[in-house]
């Protein structure tokens, strides 16, 4: 499987790149034709302070107290905080970073984390928005515990509106793929035809079906 990967690299910093290995892949919510592998860009740390600075370039003027990391991004997350709170409007400001907990796909906070979330501006930070799930629910969320969504970055993701029309930066898209597909696993076309699915997917990585 790993022989047919390629690599993508960002328009705007050759230096930030992701593993693209094409095949049929289940996840949560869908099932693709790709597996998109950010393990690099999330786990070593030259490459994830330069995909930290393309964030921080779009949001500089973005009022942010609270950044919420999904999908193992919070070194990206801790950089995020520290950039915006070097220059731009957040200067000097103290950017808090959560990873809040995930329950049959509602976000769940703590009491001890609702400080961060009430009466807050967030930024939503996380790795795919193929479908905008995840961005939706994180957004429905923070309304929900009285926070104020302003912001969605993602490293790989599709364009998308969200209800609350929150600006979404993102490094690579679909259209890096055009023949990228995502299909509900009802109507998957490789599973009519017959062809087995390679591994399962999720934000940790990939397993191989053998």
């Amino acid at each position: 499987m790993e022989k047919r990967a390629f690599y993508l690299r960002a328009k705007r910093n050759g230096d930030v790149r992701i593993r693209v290995i094409p095949g049929h892949f289940a996840t949560k919510h869908s099932h693709v034709n790709y597996c998109i592998d950010m393990t690099q860009v999330k786990s070593e740390l030259k490459m994830a302070r330069a995909a930290t600075r393309l964030f921080a370039d779009d949001f500089s003027f973005t009022p942010v107290d609270t950044i919420m990391s999904f999908e193992r991004m919070k070194m990206i997350g801790a950089f995020l905080a520290r950039d915006l709170s070097h220059t731009g409007i957040n200067q000097h400001q103290d950017i808090a970073v959560l990873s809040p907990e995930i329950t049959d796909g509602k976000m769940l906070l703590r009491d001890n984390f609702l400080p961060y979330i009430k009466g807050k501006r967030v930024l939503v930070l996380t790795a795919s928005a193929s479908t905008g799930m995840t961005v939706a629910a994180a957004i429905e969320g923070i309304r929900y515990y009285g926070g104020e969504p302003v912001a969605a970055a993602t490293i790989f993701g599709a364009r998308f509106h969200t209800d609350a029309d929150v600006p979404v930066s993102r490094l690579f898209g679909v259209e890096d793929l055009p023949d990228y597909a995502s299909y509900l696993p009802s109507a998957c076309p490789m599973c009519k035809a017959g062809i087995k699915v390679d591994a399962l997917v999720n934000s940790y990585g990939y397993s191989k079906i053998l």
